[in-house]
């Protein structure tokens, strides 16, 4: 058995060494007051804390009320010594008494993850043994982890942790009005259409101000040999956006450019992928990303697509045309969207520097330059396209 603190007394009493009768609130401030003369930082919270933990488990038992003051009065390591010294000195008595005769509970540490528990787990249990769980999650690690150092479970969870990415994207004015009810443009057809409740006079006057409808988004994915580490990957984040909102437009960027909205338009990942690797006849062939982007800027952006469109270049900028037609084609580019964002998976590289002439032509042009290579940036991907 523990031994007692003060058997003699009630538990709303103790006896202190100078033989006299305090309350246990008092006793307690006392204690934490010694605590603060020793040197030991303690709030005033923290007293309260004590308290209730004492009142708690009662004064009775040695073993709870030291370690209700251990765990609300001592928060460094190294004060754990002065504070064994300053309790043997107030509760038992004398310094002689320091070494405190706790009791220590039998723990085994259990890695408590989403499979089901092993055998050997189940067995500690059942001879009645403390187990402490403690849960750990796969998802952080994977975040961080580069795409091209996955293997192929990995990826599998991470193309479906990309399926739970949120694509809000920005918004851009439009020249449809919505009501309003603070003061702006005056709304003659509702202010009319009121005043007929009131025999034509117009008692209350409506306001309009312009809507706002999301702004497009466009993604040119780069599906040449010296982005196959990154392009499948990046692939499923292309269809995780096409199903995560509207007026997304996406296309594959290699020795030729192909449209792949529609291929990627389906809810299933597996058949969206599968006919878009069919419509992609260049896949980890060579690159020429400044005629794939003056393809798409004579055919498709510069006659609309783009316009005010959100642009997302997803490429290690390796190209083997003319950086002139590049520089040109991005120029081109940037005159008409609202913002182009490159994504490059080799940014994240050590003491990386974009040298290759076609990022470099490119780079001049370009509102946001992001990594791509792991989830973690493809997160940040996502709260870049919200900003406006």
């Amino acid at each position: 058995m523990e031994p007692e603190l003060s058997a003699q007394h009630s538990p709303d009493e103790l006896t202190m060494t100078d033989n006299k009768l305090l309350t246990l609130d008092r006793h307690l401030v006392r204690f934490v007051d010694k605590l603060r003369c020793a040197g030991l930082n303690v709030p005033f919270g923290s007293t309260l804390s004590f308290g209730r933990a004492v009142a708690e488990v009662g004064v009775s038992s040695q073993s709870g009320v030291y370690w209700s003051g251990r765990a609300t009065l001592v928060y460094r390591p190294e004060d754990i010594e002065v504070y064994d010294v300053v309790f043997a000195d107030h509760w038992m008595g004398g310094p002689s008494r320091s070494a405190l005769p706790v009791e220590q509970p039998s723990v085994t540490l259990v890695l408590d993850t989403d499979d089901d528990p092993s055998p050997e787990a189940e067995d500690e249990s059942e001879q009645g043994e403390e187990q402490l769980s403690v849960r750990w999650s796969r998802t952080e690690i994977l975040g961080a982890k580069d795409f091209a150092e996955c293997s192929e479970s990995e990826l599998t969870e991470l193309y479906d942790l990309m399926t739970r990415l949120r694509f809000f994207g920005a918004t851009r004015s439009c020249r449809r009005l919505r009501p309003t009810s603070q003061r702006g443009r005056p709304d003659l057809r509702r202010t009319v259409r009121s005043a007929l409740r009131t025999g034509g006079e117009p008692i209350r006057r409506s306001f309009a101000e312009p809507g706002r409808r999301p702004r497009r988004l466009v993604l040119l994915l780069d599906v040449s040999g010296s982005m196959e580490p990154y392009a499948r990957s990046l692939s499923r984040f292309l269809h995780a956006a096409m199903v995560g909102r509207r007026h997304v437009e996406a296309f594959a960027l290699g020795t030729r450019l192909t449209r792949v909205t529609r291929e990627l338009s389906s809810r299933d990942p597996d058949v969206a992928l599968k006919r878009a690797a069919e419509a992609v006849t260049d896949w980890s062939g060579g690159t020429r990303l400044g005629d794939g982007l003056r393809y798409f800027n004579d055919l498709w952006g510069v006659r609309g697509m783009a316009r005010g469109a959100t642009v997302v270049i997803l490429s290690d900028g390796w190209d083997r045309g003319e950086p002139a037609i590049m520089a040109e084609q991005m120029e081109r580019l940037g005159r008409v969207a609202h913002r182009v964002v490159w994504v490059n998976p080799l940014k994240a590289s050590p003491g990386y520097s974009p040298l290759a002439q076609g990022m470099a032509a490119a780079l001049p042009h370009v509102d946001r330059f992001l990594e791509g290579h792991s989830l973690d940036s493809l997160r940040e991907l996502s709260q870049v396209l919200v900003e406006d």
